[in-house]
């Protein structure tokens, strides 16, 4: 049997560049609060002591961005005193403004997006990715409760997982890098990881085989962005499936549903989703396809990587016949007029049961157009 190994890695929220996502996501946040018609495109970049915010943003809200980019700063943990922040805001082009506010809401640009599911994990998600978001989550606990002391906010895990067939066979390698203030004892802090981190993360699975790497570079006081630059939309992996999914290249941070980038991609992972609960697939990876101004999707592909109960043909079939695939459906079934989006910053957009893109309401329906009863 062939055996493969994936890897995933995930980040916390003070990671420069997961910072930066957030940054973004709170703007248009706050345009969706106040205009629930806002079209945001907003990224941001953090290097050193600058804090620089630029974008197209068309919207009737009243935003002061300096202050909500100081104040995510402060509550990821970094002081944002001496922090200068330079705003680049201006209006969506007329031009785009027009093709996507026709008759019928179009895309907001041409793009492939991709969502996946698979059933080896509760939620839907591919085990390496789960794993990996669970270790940074944890690590963010352990600092924000004070169960490890010395902590600071950036941070970084990665897993690797071997699987034989389709199947999970075991951990390989368990990485863990966290921050920490300068007098904190490195011996200590690998103990107090490797027990309330990775202890608490894997204790159902046998690590005994597995490499265990905390803190691989040492010392690690200096970080965030003033170690390193942070950018919107450069964690792609992170945001989605690990890598055991494709990619169709967009980031999905700081941009309104309007952005098939984003309300595409939510929408693949919503159907995939629903074919794998529906026992139709054990795994499947769904793509869509866009083009700028155009209300319904260029193209739809089903795979289901030969796992599938039923042909792939039915299941494109039942999928166009279950799911309401324009822009403006998509938008307003998953909900995404409201400002829910700093919760998909961190963590991953997909997994967490409370975005309504992770619903599975759909199986019965596909179930009905493929087998009519």
């Amino acid at each position: 049997m062939t055996k493969r190994i994936y890897t995933a890695e995930s980040v916390t929220s003070g990671h420069p560049d997961k910072l930066a996502d957030l940054i973004a996501d709170s703007i248009l946040d706050e345009c969706l609060e106040q205009d629930e018609n806002s079209r945001v495109a907003c990224e941001v970049m953090l290097a050193h002591n600058k804090c620089f915010i630029s974008g197209e943003i068309t919207t009737a809200a009243q935003v002061d961005y300096e202050y909500i980019a100081r104040s995510v700063i402060a509550q990821i943990g970094y002081n944002p005193k001496d922090i200068e922040v330079e705003v680049r805001i201006h209006e969506q082009s007329a031009d785009i403004a027009a093709a996507v506010d026709g008759t019928e809401l179009g895309a907001g640009d041409q793009g492939i997006v991709y969502g996946y599911a698979t059933n080896e994990t509760k939620n839907y998600m591919p085990l390496p990715i789960e794993l990996a978001h669970r270790l940074t989550e944890r690590l963010e606990q352990c600092r924000r409760e004070g169960i490890i002391k010395g902590l600071q906010p950036d941070g970084k895990s990665q897993v690797s997982v071997q699987y034989a067939g389709d199947k999970f066979d075991k951990t390989t390698s368990v990485i863990v890098s966290a921050q920490h203030t300068e007098g904190k004892d490195l011996g200590v802090l690998t103990a107090e990881i490797r027990h309330n981190v990775i202890g608490y993360v894997f204790a159902d699975y046998d690590l005994s085989d597995a490499e265990i790497l905390i803190n691989p570079s040492g010392r690690f006081v200096v970080g965030g962005f003033e170690a390193d630059t942070g950018l919107t939309g450069r964690k792609l992996m992170v945001d989605t499936y690990g890598g055991m999914a494709h990619h169709g290249g967009g980031a999905m941070c700081g941009k309104d549903a309007s952005k098939v980038d984003r309300s595409g991609a939510y929408l693949a992972r919503y159907i995939a989703k629903n074919i794998v609960a529906a026992r139709l697939a054990e795994k499947c990876e769904v793509t869509l396809s866009y083009a700028i101004g155009v209300p319904h999707p260029t193209a739809i592909d089903i795979n289901t990587f030969y796992t599938g109960a039923v042909n792939e043909k039915f299941i494109a079939e039942a999928v166009a016949k279950v799911f309401d695939l324009s822009v403006a459906g998509t938008i307003n079934k998953l909900d995404l007029r409201r400002p829910v989006f700093g919760q998909t910053a961190v963590g991953g957009h997909f997994g967490k049961d409370y975005f309504a893109w992770e619903i599975t309401d759909k199986t019965e329906a596909l179930d009905d157009a493929i087998r009519p009863r």
